[in-house]
């Protein structure tokens, strides 16, 4: 799945921060994750490469660029039984974790959005299952979407649904091995999504205030809906529970536009991020060699 035409496709479908000095980890970790590079731990989004190759060879091949985890966004859709053991026999071969997973992909097919109190119901039933998902596949953490804007809805009275909808999620995972992300997405990518602007999603996190529910502070969205990435890192560091990287324009690997990656790696090492950092970039070239090269560049800046 391609994330970029996945927004871009529900967009159409519908009509429409205080820093603490270090950031705690949050549920349990694949014994093998980060190995490669000693505390760091590196990820890479799986819909971004080797889309045409069956999973169990798009975890080889990430298992060769070097990494030890990968995240997911509904890959596990269609599965039988069958298919799940063959996944995560495929994982305990390759010493690889599933740390992330998507907990409601499809908010603007059916009524799983943050946005409005009339779609409660559904959205925590969404996690309720995801949760299962994600518990069959050892997996700590799951992405939330807060969906498109609603029509007929004030901005503030969407804000206060999200924060009361991540509350009840907060809820079904309490005390379970088990995060929740609230993300961002840029306005170009979706023209409808509520959710654009990183200060106030850092603001959503703190009025939520539960130790499961984090931000995703994916670097390449938040370049796009304002930058200031370094600054509302500094500020929000102890609200975030995960980061994506890719590089504006295009969402190709760092270095090929304008995102000074080394310095935010420098600040997420002072920071002493333990969280994982994941690529979610398109490879303008090929995907292992530059995966490769983007793990040791990341894990370069970040020792320290």
């Amino acid at each position: 799945m391609n994330r970029r035409k996945f927004h871009q496709t529900l967009a159409g479908a519908a009509l429409a921060a205080a820093a603490g000095p270090a950031l705690s980890a949050m549920g349990a970790q694949d014994p093998s994750a980060g190995e490669a590079d000693g505390a760091i731990k590196f990820s890479v989004m799986l819909w971004t490469v080797f889309r045409e190759l069956p999973f169990e060879e798009r975890l080889e091949k990430m298992a060769q660029a070097g990494y030890r985890s990968v995240e997911l966004v509904n890959e596990f859709e269609k599965w039988t039984d069958g298919d799940y053991q063959k996944a995560l026999n495929k994982k305990k071969s390759l010493r690889l974790g599933f740390d992330t997973l998507v907990a409601n992909p499809d908010y603007a097919k059916r009524p799983v959005t943050l946005v409005s109190p009339a779609h409660r119901e559904g959205f925590l039933a969404g996690v309720r299952g995801s949760l299962k998902v994600a518990e069959r596949l050892e997996c700590p953490t799951m992405i939330v979407m807060s969906g498109n804007n609603q029509p007929g809805m004030s901005h503030e009275a969407q804000h206060e649904s999200v924060v009361e909808g991540l509350k009840r999620a907060a809820e079904i995972v309490q005390g379970k091995n088990v995060t929740l992300l609230l993300e961002n997405i840029d306005l170009e990518e979706n023209p409808h999504y509520f959710l654009w602007s990183v200060p106030e999603a850092f603001a959503i996190v703190r009025e939520v205030n539960h130790p499961q529910v984090k931000f995703l502070y994916d670097f390449y969205h938040a370049q796009i809906s304002g930058g200031n990435l370094i600054e509302n890192l500094e500020k929000n560091a102890d609200y975030v529970g995960l980061v994506h990287i890719a590089d504006v324009p295009g969402r190709h690997q760092p270095g090929t536009g304008e995102i000074n990656y080394v310095n935010i790696y420098k600040k997420l090492a002072e920071l002493r991020y333990d969280h994982y950092v994941a690529m979610e970039f398109l490879p303008a070239g090929d995907p292992i060699t530059l995966l490769r090269k983007a793990r040791e560049a990341a894990a370069r800046a970040m020792t320290v």
